[in-house]
């Protein structure tokens, strides 16, 4: 890592002067300033809707600024598109990747830049080009493959190949790693060290704060679309980037509270799903929650589909309150007080294109409905009562789910549960992708369902969540129940002992 002496005489590759952006009714950016050193990791951390992600869009010619300039290299700058801005040698790699999984890896890294030989296309060079920019990120890939056919970690790769196809020399790189495993986080790590070692600027934006102390050279915080801090990452800690980035001291990550457990809610009786699930069995309490950790692959969310209606199983009974339950699609699920805020919420949560109002209200619209005609009033009264419950910032109840940060679109997924008032409540990775703030919100209303006597079922990939939040322990491994653990037995090593257990 080159020392911060080094870094501080050299003249930034990137400034962002005295940026400001408005959107209607919301104030996003106000006079920020933001530069990268060449060769460096500048890590960008803020709460949802800090501005993160309004800045770096800007930088790459998504949005355009209201005022504030930007120099590249020395030179100002004002892209439209992003392809200028790509064409300048500045290349954002996305959360959810744009890519064409149908084509084949050359495909996908020379999309618009082909390389044409008369009037056709010269594959053989630009396989060969492809293969050489996979061999230099230690990718032993085919190139003809089709891009779909690859996991996240290696099309997540393929992307950073596209990049220094168009000789990049500045990456944005937003939430990489949100869909990897351990192992291929590593991978990546050692990647962007590798770029960095090459001259090769990366602005890396994460929310997982743990991992930016890894590779970061400088850290820049965000809140509330204001710049709070730039400083060399050896002059922070988690705690004090915290409270820089929520104004407040945090010192209670995990604000469990211990509720006596009631009766039995949900029970599992030998549920089983070809090779996924295999005779799984357990019982939820009424104010419980019940962790659910494993390794990927484990079977965790395969397990909680299953038990919601949205995929099938061979074998197995569901029991609601002691009583049988017949759930062979969601909707039956929601028929018997069970609801699940899904892994995916912009796939599988939201309706992105609908207003905070529709996403709250249309698993209830039968009970807002009179003949053919939805009560707009009760709707509104009732989208009204969780925005201000569950305290929702938005511009208006007709504010697209789209539009939202990753926190509060998550506030809207539960209202849309809470408003079916479920028995039971299934979280499946229910703070991926959310700021450190809205992680306590969310684990603060975890603890007010569970004194409102709801079972809550939590999978997460995070151990310190698991730990910090759950009564109970299920740990599954190879589609199987591996072992249950109390609060006062379980440990990362205890969880992990069971979960990679071969028995």
């Amino acid at each position: 890592m080159p020392d911060d002496d080094a870094l501080s005489t050299s003249q930034p590759l990137l400034e962002m002067r005295s940026i400001t952006k408005r959107f209607p009714g919301v104030l996003a950016l106000s006079e920020v300033n933001f530069d990268v050193r060449p060769g460096e990791v500048h890590v960008l951390v803020g709460e949802n809707g800090a501005g993160k992600s309004t800045l770096m869009k800007i930088l790459a010619g998504v949005y355009t600024r209201d005022s504030g300039e930007v120099l590249f290299r020395g030179k100002l700058v004002d892209f439209t598109t992003p392809r200028q801005a790509q064409d300048a040698g500045i290349v954002t790699i996305y959360q959810e990747l744009n890519q064409v999984a149908q084509l084949s890896v050359t495909e996908n890294i020379f999309l618009g830049s082909e390389i044409e030989r008369g009037i056709t296309l010269n594959w053989s060079e630009m396989h060969d080009q492809a293969r050489q920019l996979l061999l230099k990120l230690h990718l032993e890939i085919d190139p003809r493959t089709q891009l779909g056919t690859l996991g996240v970690a290696q099309q997540q790769m393929v992307e950073v190949a596209k990049a220094l196809h168009h000789q990049a020399s500045l990456i944005i790189m937003d939430e990489p790693t949100s869909s990897l495993s351990i192992r291929e986080i590593r991978d990546l790590f050692a990647i962007v060290r590798e770029l960095r070692d090459h001259g090769v600027s990366v602005v890396y934006i994460s929310h997982h704060l743990e991992e930016t102390f890894e590779l970061a050279d400088r850290t820049t915080v965000l809140r509330d679309g204001r710049l709070i801090s730039t400083q060399p990452a050896s002059e922070l800690n988690v705690d004090k980037l915290i409270r820089l980035m929520v104004g407040r001291d945090l010192s209670e990550k995990f604000p469990k509270e211990e509720l006596p457990r009631g009766d039995e809610v949900l029970r599992v009786e030998g549920l089983s799903q070809g090779n996924r699930l295999q005779d799984i069995s357990f019982s939820a309490y009424a104010g419980e929650v019940l962790g659910i950790a494993g390794l990927v692959g484990a079977g965790r969310t395969e397990l909680v589909r299953a038990i919601f209606g949205a995929d099938p199983i061979d074998s197995g009974k569901i029991y609601v309150n002691g009583r049988l339950a017949r759930i062979r699609s969601p909707r039956d699920a929601v028929h018997h007080g069970i609801g699940l805020l899904t892994e995916d919420r912009k796939q599988q949560g939201l309706c992105l294109q609908m207003s905070v109002r529709e996403n709250i209200t249309m698993s209830v619209l039968q009970r807002l409905t009179r003949g053919l005609t939805t009560s707009l009033g009760k709707e509104t009264a009732l989208a009204q009562r969780f925005i201000d419950n569950m305290a929702i910032k938005a511009s208006s109840q007709d504010q697209l789910a789209i539009n939202l940060s990753g926190g509060t679109q998550q506030k809207v997924v539960l209202s849309k549960w809470l408003a079916t008032e479920p028995k039971a409540l299934v979280f499946d990775e229910p703070t991926r992708g959310i700021d450190v703030g809205a992680k306590v919100e969310i684990y603060r209303m975890i603890n007010e369902l569970a004194r409102q006597g709801v079972a809550i079922l939590m999978v997460s990939s995070e151990l310190p969540e698991i730990l910090g939040m759950s009564d109970r322990i299920l740990v599954m491994g190879g589609g199987r129940v591996r072992g249950f653990l109390t609060r006062a037995e379980a440990t990362e090593q205890t969880i992990m002992e069971l979960a990679t257990a071969r028995n």
